[in-house]
């Protein structure tokens, strides 16, 4: 009976461990998210004014109707909102790389390379995912540098490559804050654009540069703008 208690005992503090690295991941993952998203959606929406000036019309619009009210389905029900983060998750994957390991199980044949290269891939070893890459690749996006939010309208998602897009993995091991990041993402993207816009300024980078010590991807200087306040929901709500 005791060592029943003790092997239980065991499982149970296991089990708490691996919660609170789950409750970790997924708290962490959804910041960064966020943050990052947050942030080069609004440098390339201020280099784009005629379609931050489709979103911000857009938001207005689904306030009015909502009286204000700020709620999961209003967010949701936002479909160039949802357009311009998918595409900025595109050119601004927040892991340019994803790594993984190959772990097969003993029933489990060689992951072999054939037809495309004559190559298996030995047990144990560290398989590296360019995300950055893929998501910028010509060959599934057409002038692929270009912000373009009409890449994911309903129809154009219908023709995308699969496994083109990327920017939180896929699969059982896909990013666990992926949904709480996106959610935040927007929401603070409604709250800043309800009522300013944004442009450049002096000290907005002309040309991107990537930090190449950072493990998440950013600019190296930042990012500089302007934020300016034009009461656009608070004119047409009064």
């Amino acid at each position: 009976m005791k060592k029943e208690l003790l092997a239980r005992q065991e499982y149970d503090n296991e089990a708490q461990d691996m919660l609170t690295a789950q409750a970790a991941v997924f708290l962490t993952a959804g910041f960064e998210t966020s943050s990052s998203t947050m942030a080069f959606a609004l440098y390339e929406l201020a280099k784009h004014p005629d379609l931050q000036e489709r979103l911000r019309n857009e938001i207005r619009d689904a306030l009015l109707i909502d009286h204000g009210k700020l709620s999961y389905e209003t967010i949701t029900n936002l479909p160039y909102l949802g357009m311009v983060v998918d595409e900025v998750l595109r050119l601004y994957p927040v892991l340019p790389v994803l790594d993984r390991e190959h772990l097969p199980r003993e029933e489990d044949k060689p992951f072999d390379l054939r037809p495309y290269y004559d190559y298996k891939v030995p047990t144990g070893m560290a398989v590296y995912i360019p995300i950055f890459g893929i998501q910028r690749d010509p060959k599934y996006w057409p002038n692929p540098d270009t912000f373009d939010p009409e890449r994911f309208s309903p129809e154009n998602k219908k023709l995308h490559e699969p496994m083109a897009y990327l920017p939180f993995g896929t699969g059982p091991r896909n990013c666990i804050g992926s949904r709480i990041g996106l959610l935040q993402a927007k929401i603070g993207l409604v709250h800043i654009l309800k009522n300013h816009f944004v442009t450049f300024c002096d000290k907005t980078p002309a040309e991107i540069t990537f930090d190449p010590m950072s493990i998440v991807l950013q600019y190296r200087e930042g990012i500089y703008l302007n934020v300016v306040n034009d009461a656009l929901y608070e004119q047409n709500a009064n």
